[in-house]
């Protein structure tokens, strides 16, 4: 049952990101540079052409190339070709899987504020990794910058692509006090690591990667069925992101902070080769931004705006509002499931639903529910619908109603005797939850649900909240304009 949930909830998460046009490319350029690496020829041209798709890479490369480290191989390297053949094709095509990886997640930030943080992060574990190997070669220094960077990588894809699960799981480890990456195994079945490795693998990224990105301890007896070179990888990746972590923690003194770095460079000297005041050094260097990097800076202006945006009050009302400009922007002929899927994320983003689900009227008059988000709610589907014609339940009375209705208290007898029986075989784990009728040409063609599963999340929504609801709706009515709606898939 693990293994289904697990698959599930990745090819779930593999259908999202290939749904945005950016991620097949950063596939192929992937898969194309990790071929050239491994090719027993040494494809330049493939690596080449790979390097020089990409203006802002090339210039990384050649600035690496004519940095003073290599400038004993003649300087004033103008061709990526050249560039290779100073650098090597293993130190290049790491570098280039780095970057490409940080510029596509760049280039695809969403406007949250949690998920630049994310990034942030993996890039302040980066430079982390790319300080402590700094005396090493130029390849393995640049494999364990990766390495690094694809252990965050299960984290961001979820950050990134699946945000209300994102946005339930950071819920949960707040209300259960515990780790992200232990809320994510919880409620999605599935451990960031796990995530980060299927994509490994899918990348096709060589072995020495996927191994050198695993958890380990530094104290524990070194695993000696691993070559010496993994084991550091390991090392360089774990200490990287615990600097990291602490470094971005909320809420802790500077002096605890600190204790927690040396504490750090401690456990992990040895398994680096490094005295611990150095490797601590390094870290404190970083938290005053006396390396330059940056990223500790724009941390923190990050984390600003977020206390701005909280004492400010960015309510559900507001973001409500975001997606219902989202909305407005798009034509009336787009695609439908892309629509629902945006009001859907809007509702859960805003108000903190666990699940929502689109209920569309079909030809033979009955509401199938086409579109779910929210932890297994896509098994459900086939299983949630209802005939159009009257009955004396809270759902029929939703699509008879001109506006939205919110049912507080679904365990209340007077509401239960109102319920459905199929909703109490699915949902009967909802402790609130809403309904919200889409109109088009005088008539109901959709219903929009939205619940809270735990009594903890349950509040009252507010009269502006519900009017934003209402109006997200409303917004949704000119998409179903195509006489065909009812007849065709919508993802």
């Amino acid at each position: 049952m693990a293994s289904t949930v697990k698959a599930e909830l990745l090819d779930k998460l593999w259908m999202r990101m290939s749904e945005r046009g950016d991620f097949p490319m950063l596939s192929q350029a992937l898969r194309t540079t990790v071929s050239a690496m491994s090719d027993d020829d040494l494809d330049f041209t493939a690596l080449v052409q790979v390097v020089l798709s990409d203006f802002g890479l090339t210039q990384k490369v050649l600035r690496l190339a004519n940095s003073a480290m290599y400038m004993a191989f003649g300087g004033n390297i103008t061709t990526v070709t050249r560039a290779l053949m100073v650098l090597g094709m293993d130190a290049v095509g790491h570098l280039v899987v780095g970057l490409k990886l940080v510029d596509h997640f760049h280039q695809s930030a969403p406007r949250r504020i949690d998920a630049k943080l994310e990034l942030n992060r993996t890039l302040l574990s980066g430079a982390v990794a790319r300080q402590i190997t700094e005396r090493t070669d130029l390849r393995s220094a640049e494999e364990a910058v990766v390495c690094t960077l694809m252990r965050q990588i299960g984290k961001l894809l979820v950050a990134f692509y699946l945000e209300s699960e994102w946005d339930q799981l950071r819920r949960k480890a707040a209300a259960d006090n515990i780790s992200d990456s232990s809320a994510c195994a919880a409620l999605l079945g599935v451990s960031f690591e796990e995530i980060g490795m299927e994509a490994a693998e899918r990348w096709r990224l060589p072995e020495t990667i996927r191994a050198g990105m695993r958890v380990s301890d530094p104290l524990a007896p070194p695993d000696e069925t691993l070559p010496r070179h993994v084991r550091w990888l390991q090392a360089v990746t774990n200490y990287s992101t615990e600097v990291a972590d602490a470094l971005t923690a909320q809420n802790m003194g500077e002096g605890n902070r600190e204790l927690l770095l040396v504490d750090i460079a401690n456990r992990y000297s040895r398994a680096l080769n490094t005295d611990a005041e150095t490797l601590a050094a390094m870290s404190l260097a970083l938290a005053s931004e006396e390396s330059g990097d940056g990223v500790m800076r724009e941390i923190g202006e990050l984390r600003a705006n977020a206390d701005a945006i909280a004492r400010a009050g960015v309510t559900a009302e507001a973001r409500l509002g975001a997606g219902l400009e989202d909305l407005r922007a798009l034509p009336s002929k787009n695609a439908l499931g892309q629509v629902l899927a945006l009001a859907s994320e809007a509702m859960l983003a805003g108000l903190g639903f666990s699940r929502t689900v689109v209920f569309v009227r079909q030809a033979n008059e009955e509401f199938h529910a086409r579109l779910g988000l929210g932890p297994n709610v896509e098994a459900m589907l086939p299983a949630l619908q209802f005939a159009a014609a009257f009955q004396p339940d809270v759902f029929h009375l939703a699509i008879s109603n001109p506006v939205g209705i919110f049912i507080e208290n679904a365990h209340d007898p007077r509401i239960e005797a109102r319920l459905p029986r199929w909703f109490k075989g699915t949902f009967g784990d909802a402790q609130a939850f809403v309904l919200l009728p889409v109109k088009a040409n005088d008539s109901t063609v959709a219903l929009v649900y939205g619940d809270w599963t735990l009594a903890p999340q349950v509040r009252k929504i507010t009269p502006p909240e519900m009017s934003a609801l209402n109006e997200l709706t409303r917004e949704l009515g000119r998409f179903f304009a195509n006489a065909d709606w009812k007849e065709v898939e919508l993802l």
